[in-house]
């Protein structure tokens, strides 16, 4: 990897889990009102043929994880639990009220905090309440985040009894020192007892998540991570560079200096190592920070171009409406989004009251949906393409315009009418993403919102 690109292109950029990006969304002019029409209108034009997803996020953890950016709130409490249950199922009870029909649902994820934090009991009552005011489709798929020092086999049989195929395990490093500096320790064996487990039981997917970048962490222990990851074959591994956002997190992310993080340079050759072992080992890359064996379902969605990416990442289908119950969670109707409050107990307050508990969003008018579509076959097929009949064709063409530095480095190829991300240019893939970003062009943060795209 060149040095002189990697200090070229280490700028703040959005990760593209959605365009709008958040902090570009208009909520001055939204309301709930417009986000309840939004979902209605996507909902009856795509659940009776591909169904809905759901994200239900969970936000309670034991202890604080000093590398983690989520919404979630520490204790060891566990009567907190079926509270927030109730909550959950209360909410998707007024979503349910509000859609016209049945819905019939996709894929489902539980996130966090620590899922695996509440009992297997307890899981079940959530599961089984939403359930029963749905339908399934065809081939879905439910899936979940588990932590390795709670993910019980319990768990494991109760989610799989439920139809659970999925989970994901938070690695992060195998490293001492790492482990102590983002306050995760977790042994290899406990992964390796929650990885056997799930496949033992049977589940068809399962995935490891580990960060470069993080805190004393270089090169050798990346290495020594892998594999020791190897001697388990995940079927598909999240590798993601550690977004250092302080200013946003509070002092969750302040628990090392900034001087025990790797520089720009040093991250991304950790990043071209793991790269290149997982490769070696028969990992395939798929969209940015992800790879996967040639047997798993987002491989094959790559190879069918049928991937997508939304607020769960990326997935192996795509589902036109996205609901996200719980405190802080993100809904999706293609033609809007919406955010929960983020405080347990304001959500649970208007929920009590009947009222769906969003407190911001945005509404994207027909240059957004263009922009989004393009950023999103960027961010999953490496490419995208247009034609003289496609609306904002000036726009389009100033996004090339900007990319031609990028070609003469070698990280694109322009035509005419379309964009091709080079293999040298994939790990800069949120910056080529950052020419297309109309709004993100015309007023430039003043403030730092996003984390480093190295």
């Amino acid at each position: 990897m060149c040095n002189s690109l990697v200090n070229k292109y280490n700028v703040a950029g959005p990760r593209y889990t959605s365009y709008p990006t958040v902090p570009y969304w208009d909520n001055q002019s939204f309301s709930l009102k417009q986000w309840k029409s939004s979902l209605s209108v996507s909902f009856d034009e795509s659940n009776n043929s591909e169904g809905i997803s759901l994200y239900i996020h969970l936000p309670y953890c034991e202890s604080m994880c000093t590398f983690c950016g989520c919404n979630k709130r520490i204790t060891k409490q566990h009567d907190v639990e079926l509270p927030y249950i109730k909550t959950v199922l209360k909410e998707w009870s007024l979503y349910c009220e509000l859609l016209n029909g049945r819905p019939k649902i996709k894929e489902l994820h539980l996130g966090g905090g620590t899922p695996t934090f509440f009992s297997p009991e307890n899981l079940s009552v959530l599961i089984k309440g939403i359930l029963r005011k749905a339908a399934l489709a065809e081939h879905f798929e439910f899936s979940f985040e588990g932590h390795p020092n709670n993910t019980t086999h319990q768990h494991l049989q109760t989610l799989f009894d439920l139809g659970f195929s999925r989970v994901s395990f938070g690695v992060q490093d195998y490293n001492e020192t790492v482990q102590k500096a983002i306050h995760r320790v977790q042994p290899f064996e406990n992964v390796k007892q929650a990885t056997r487990s799930a496949r033992a039981i049977g589940y068809t997917s399962i995935g490891h998540d580990i960060i470069f970048g993080l805190p004393f962490q270089n090169e050798e222990h990346v290495a020594k991570t892998i594999e020791l990851t190897k001697e388990l074959m995940p079927d598909r591994i999240a590798f993601y560079s550690y977004a250092h956002v302080p200013w946003l997190k509070g002092n969750g992310q302040r628990g090392f200096k900034e001087d025990d993080l790797p520089s720009g340079t040093s991250k991304r050759k950790q990043y071209e190592l793991g790269k290149r072992l997982l490769s070696e080992a028969g990992y395939h890359e798929i969209g940015m920070d992800h790879f996967a064996l040639k047997t798993d379902s987002l491989f094959k969605a790559m190879q069918e171009q049928k991937l997508h990416r939304n607020f769960m990442g990326y997935t192996a289908s795509k589902t036109q409406a996205m609901i996200g119950l719980g405190v802080s969670s993100i809904s999706d109707s293609w033609y809007g989004f919406s955010q929960n409050v983020k405080g347990i107990e304001a959500y649970c307050h208007l929920v009590d009251q009947n009222i769906i508990p969003v407190y911001r969003g945005h509404i994207l008018n027909d240059e957004d949906l263009v922009v989004r579509q393009h950023i999103l076959n960027l961010m999953c097929n490496f490419e995208t393409s247009w034609t003289e009949n496609t609306g904002h064709l000036e726009m389009l063409k100033d996004s090339v315009f900007k990319l031609r530095e990028m070609e003469v480095d070698g990280l694109v190829e322009l035509h005419n009418n379309s964009i091709k991300v080079t293999p040298k240019g994939r790990p800069y893939v949120r910056n080529i993403c950052m020419a297309f970003d109309v709004l993100l062009q015309r007023k430039q943060p003043e403030t730092r919102l996003f984390s480093m795209t190295i």
